[in-house]
C-alpha cells in the first residue's frame, strides 16, 4: 500500500502497528523517530523499522504515509516540526485516544486540517507499554474508529481504513465530538476510577491489609490502574469536558445506589444490579444485531447430521416459550411479586425479558428456569433509555405493541435483520382503532416500530381477518388500559395462553366459542407460574420418534393446551403412535407426559381446523409427511410464509434438495412421500428450519448438513446436546 511509512513514536500501539504493516507487506520501507535513543536502537536490532531518526522532520521527509503514535499532549509541536518536510501528497493519520485536541492541533499548525489527514483511535491496548510491548496482532477482532471530517479525502480514508483492516481491526465511523463523548465514558472515565480508587485505598493507615485481602474484583477492576500515568495524564487534560460530564453522570448514579442503601430500598438496589449484570451481554447483542443468550453465536454454524440412528429415553424439553413471554409481561404488569419456573432460557424469551428490565421492572434471574418478577402494576412501567431491542421476536414486538400503546412515554422498537422483515400493520391496524398512535416502517410495515405515548385508548369490536394468537394477545392487553370493553372474534381457534394466564393473575376475560371479552380498570395480582415444556419443541422429538426405526421416548411435562395439540391430532391422523400419560392441569394449563414409538405413517389432507393449532410445527411435519406412504397436502396456512423464514418456501426447497417431491402452494405444499437422500440444505437462519432437516436424518440416505442454524438459541439452547443424547448422530461445525 505505501512506499515508505513514517512513524512518530514507538510505544505499544505504535510498534504494533509498525509489525502488522512487516507482517502484510503493505510498507515497502518502515522509518521512525523517538525522542529515545534506546527505542529506536532496539527498533531497528529487532528488525522493526529500516531506519530510525531523533528529529521527527527527518523521518516524514519521503513518507506517503505518517502515523502519530506519541502522546496527544504532544501533537501540536510535532505537527509544527514536521510540517515543511511533508509531501503534498502524505496521508497523515494518528492513533490518539481522544481526537477534539488532536484536530484543534492540526488546525492551529495548518490553518484548516489537510484532507489527507484522517484523524483514527485503535481501541487495543493493555498496561504494558514501549516498543518490546508491541504485537503484530494486537489489532485482531478489535475496533479502530476513524473520525474524519466533512472535506476530508475520499482516497485518504479509504486508504486508513484499508490499512486497519488488514491489521485484523474492524474499522467504524464517527464524528469527532461523538467519539470524545463516547471514549470519555467507555475508556477514560474507568481509568480515571481505577486509578482514584487505588491511590485512595493507599492513602488510608491500614493500607497494607487492604491490598494484602484484596479480591479477585479488586484486581480485576484497577488492573487499569497499572498503566502509563502520564499518558492517561494527557489524555485526561486532553478530554477534559467529555471526562467530567461522563464524571458527573457517574457521581449521580452512585448517589442514587447510595441513597437506595440507606434508605434500605430493597426493589431500588436489586433493579440496580440485575440491570448491571446483564447489561454487558445485551448491549454486545445489540451491536452484533443478534438477541440476548449467552449460548447465541454470531457466527455461521452449521448441523452435520449423520444418517441413521434412532431416538429413545425420557426428555424433558425446554420451557413452553409463549407461557415464558407472557410470564415476563403480566408478572411485570402485577402488583407483588411473581415466581415463575420453567422459563425458557431462549433467546426470544430473554429478549422480552430485557424489555421489561429497561422499562424499570426488577426482575433477578433466569437461574436454572426460575425468574422473580418484582411487579410495578399497570401504571408504573418507565420510559426505555433507548430503543426496545427485541432480537428475533415477534411475540415481543406484537404483544408488546399492545402494551405501550397504552403507556405514557414515546416507544421505538427494533429487532434483528429478520424480524425486520416481518409485518407489523396486523396489530397495528387494530390499535390504531383504540386510538393508539404507531407507526410502523415502508410500505410493507415492518419494524422499526414507534409508538406515541399519553393516547387515551378505547374499547373496540374486532373481527380477526386472519387467525393469530399474537395479534389477539397484543389486543388484549391493550384493552387492559382501555376505555370500556375490547371484543375479540377469532376466525379460527389460536393458543389461548394469554386469556388463561390473565385470570390466572386475577383479571376477568370471557370466551364465549370464539369471542374474547376483556374490560379496561382492573387490576394484576401477582402469582406463582410453572412453565410446562413446549409442545412446539417437542415435536422434534414426536416426528422423530415417529419416522426413526425401534424409537421409544417419553417427553415429560409438556403443555397440551387444546389451542396447541394439532401436532398431535396430524401425527395420530398419520398413523403416529402417540399416548398422553399423567394428565393434569398446572397453573391453569394441561399438561401430560407423551410416549411416541416408531410408527409407519401415511400421507394425509390435513384439516384445515387443524392448521392454527400447529401452525409453528408445520416445519417438522413436513419432514413426517416426507417419510410418509402417499401424498400428504396442507392448504390454508398462508401463516407460514410470514415467519422467520417463508418456511413453506424454504422446507420446499430443502425437500427438494434431499430428493423428495414437494410442491409448494400459495398457502400450505403438497409432500409425496419417498426416500430422504443427502446434502446440504439452507435454515435462513431459521430455528425450526434447521431442527426439522436435523431430525430428517433419522430416515435419511446419507448426511444432511444444515447452514445457518445459529438462531436455534432463540427457542431451544439445547438442542443438539438433548437430540444427541437421544440418540440423533449431530454435529455443530462453526463456519
Amino acid at each position: 500500500m505505501f512506499n515508505q511509512v513514517a512513524f512518530i513514536g514507538l510505544g505499544l500501539i505504535g510498534s504494533s502497528l509498525a509489525r502488522s504493516l512487516r507482517a502484510n507487506g503493505l510498507a515497502k520501507t518502515i522509518v521512525a523517530s523517538s525522542r529515545s535513543e534506546r527505542t529506536i536502537r532496539t527498533a531497528l536490532e529487532i528488525g522493526l523499522i529500516d531506519e530510525g531518526f531523533s528529529d521527527a522532520a527527518d523521518a516524514v521527509k519521503n513518507a506517503d504515509l505518517v502515523v502519530l503514535a506519541m502522546p496527544v499532549c504532544a501533537t501540536q509541536a510535532v505537527l509544527e516540526s514536521i510540517k515543511h518536510n511533508l509531501k503534498s501528497t502524505v496521508i497523515i493519520t494518528d492513533v490518539g485516544s481522544t481526537k477534539g485536541n488532536v484536530v484543534a492541533a492540526a488546525e492551529a499548525v495548518f490553518g484548516t486540517v489537510p484532507a489527507r489527514f484522517v484523524p483514527a483511535h485503535p481501541i487495543a491496548g493493555s498496561e504494558q507499554s514501549g516498543v518490546l510491548a508491541g504485537k503484530a496482532n494486537l489489532f485482531d477482532r478489535h475496533k479502530v474508529i476513524i473520525t474524519p471530517l466533512a472535506h476530508s479525502d475520499a482516497d485518504a480514508i479509504a486508504q486508513v481504513q484499508q490499512m486497519w483492516q488488514a491489521a485484523g481491526a474492524e474499522v467504524l465511523t464517527m464524528t469527532v465530538q461523538r467519539h470524545d463523548e463516547v471514549l470519555a465514558k467507555t475508556s477514560h472515565l474507568p481509568h480515571l476510577l481505577a486509578f482514584s480508587l487505588v491511590d485512595t485505598l493507599a492513602r488510608e493507615s491500614q493500607n497494607l491489609d487492604i491490598f494484602r485481602y484484596a479480591a479477585g474484583g479488586f484486581r480485576d477492576f484497577t488492573r487499569i490502574a497499572g498503566s502509563d500515568p502520564t499518558m492517561w495524564h494527557d489524555i485526561f487534560f486532553a478530554n477534559e469536558h467529555g471526562i467530567v460530564a461522563a464524571l458527573d453522570g457517574f457521581s449521580e448514579g452512585v448517589a442514587r445506589l447510595k441513597a437506595a442503601i440507606v434508605a434500605h430500598d430493597s426493589d431500588a438496589v436489586l433493579g440496580i444490579l440485575t440491570r448491571a449484570q446483564v447489561a454487558r451481554h445485551h448491549f454486545t447483542h445489540m451491536l452484533a444485531g443478534t438477541a440476548y443468550s449467552k449460548t447465541m453465536n454470531t457466527k455461521n454454524l452449521q448441523f452435520v447430521v449423520a444418517a441413521g440412528g434412532t431416538l429413545q429415553g425420557n426428555l424433558r424439553v425446554p420451557g413452553d416459550k409463549s407461557i415464558s413471554h407472557r410470564s415476563i409481561m403480566l408478572g411485570s404488569l402485577a402488583e407483588g411479586i411473581t415466581e415463575v419456573t420453567g422459563f425458557l432460557e431462549g433467546e426470544d424469551a430473554l429478549a422480552t425479558l430485557q424489555a421489561f428490565r429497561d422499562m424499570g421492572v426488577v426482575i433477578e434471574g433466569p437461574k436454572n428456569g426460575e425468574v422473580r418478577i418484582h411487579g410495578v402494576g399497570l401504571q408504573g412501567l418507565q420510559a426505555p433509555p433507548n430503543a426496545l431491542y427485541v432480537g428475533n421476536s415477534g411475540t415481543s414486538m406484537r404483544l408488546l405493541s399492545g402494551i405501550l400503546s397504552a403507556q405514557k412515554f414515546d416507544t421505538v422498537m427494533t429487532g434483528d435483520a429478520s424480524l425486520s422483515k416481518r409485518p407489523m400493520e396486523r396489530i397495528a391496524k387494530p390499535l390504531r382503532s383504540m386510538g393508539a398512535v404507531i407507526q410502523t416502517t415502508g410500505e410493507k410495515g415492518t419494524p422499526p416500530i414507534s409508538i406515541k405515548g399519553n393516547q387515551l385508548l378505547k374499547g373496540i369490536t374486532y373481527a380477526m381477518p386472519v387467525a393469530s394468537a399474537q395479534v389477539k394477545s397484543g389486543l388484549l392487553l391493550a384493552g387492559l388500559w382501555a376505555e370500556g370493553e375490547t371484543v375479540i372474534t377469532e376466525p379460527a381457534p389460536t393458543r389461548d395462553h394469554s386469556e388463561r394466564m390473565l385470570r390466572g393473575f386475577g383479571y376477568d376475560v370471557t370466551t364465549e366459542g370464539s369471542t374474547i371479552r376483556i374490560r379496561g380498570g382492573g387490576k394484576l395480582t401477582a402469582t406463582n407460574i410453572d412453565v410446562p415444556a413446549d409442545i412446539s419443541s417437542a415435536a422434534f422429538f414426536m416426528v422423530g420418534a415417529s419416522i426413526a426405526p425401534n424409537a421409544d421416548v417419553i417427553l415429560e411435562h409438556v403443555g397440551i393446551n387444546p389451542t396447541r395439540i394439532g401436532v398431535i391430532n396430524i401425527l395420530r391422523a398419520m398413523g403416529g403412535d402417540l399416548t398422553l400419560l399423567n394428565e393434569r392441569e398446572v397453573g391453569g394449563e394441561p399438561v401430560a407426559d407423551i410416549r411416541v414409538r416408531s410408527a409407519k405413517l401415511k400421507g394425509i389432507r390435513i384439516d384445515e381446523a387443524d392448521v392454527p393449532l400447529a401452525i409453528d410445527e408445520f416445519p417438522s411435519l413436513f419432514i413426517a409427511a416426507a417419510c410418509a406412504e402417499g401424498t400428504t397436502v396442507l392448504t390454508g396456512a398462508e401463516e407460514l410464509r410470514v415467519k422467520e423464514s417463508d418456511r413453506i418456501q424454504v422446507m420446499a426447497d430443502g425437500l427438494i434438495t434431499l430428493g423428495i417431491d414437494a410442491q409448494p402452494t400459495p398457502d400450505g405444499m403438497i409432500i409425496q412421500g419417498g426416500q430422504i437422500g443427502s446434502g446440504k440444505v439452507i435454515s435462513h437462519g431459521d430455528h425450526r428450519i434447521a431442527m426439522s432437516f436435523a431430525i430428517a436424518a433419522l430416515r435419511a440416505s446419507g448426511t444432511i448438513e444444515i447452514e445457518d442454524c445459529a438462531n436455534v438459541a432463540t427457542s431451544f439452547p439445547l438442542f443438539v446436546e438433548l437430540a444427541r443424547g437421544a440418540g440423533l448422530k449431530i454435529n455443530v461445525v462453526e463456519a
